[in-house]
């Protein structure tokens, strides 16, 4: 999937698994600091790199903004803009799970 709208997600799978029998995803993120990390696609590598090192069983979503039900907002970071949802992630806005490898 590369269309250049998307936005991406990383997660552990249990996490992916866990919001499918709930109905909706909530990162740890959003309790800790008020919304879920998300990127550009091309900005994978470097938050793999960078936050999941070591790190196994990874799933990337691929989300299209367009039907995001909380906000979401593009936000500076370590000299980039990286966009932020400031709320649960809606999983009908979820259009493909790649698992990454590790």
């Amino acid at each position: 999937m590369t269309d250049q709208q998307w936005i991406v997600h990383i997660c552990p799978r249990r996490d992916w698994l866990a919001a499918q029998a709930a109905g909706v995803y909530h990162a740890a993120s959003l309790e800790t600091v008020g919304f879920i990390h998300c990127s550009r696609p091309e900005q994978v590598p470097g938050v793999l790199q960078r936050f999941f090192a070591g790190a196994g069983d990874l799933l990337l979503l691929w989300i299209d903004p367009r039907r995001l039900q909380a906000e979401l907002h593009w936000e500076s970071a370590d000299g980039e803009q990286f966009p932020h949802l400031y709320g649960a992630l809606n999983l009908d806005a979820v259009v493909g799970v790649e698992a990454l490898p590790g």
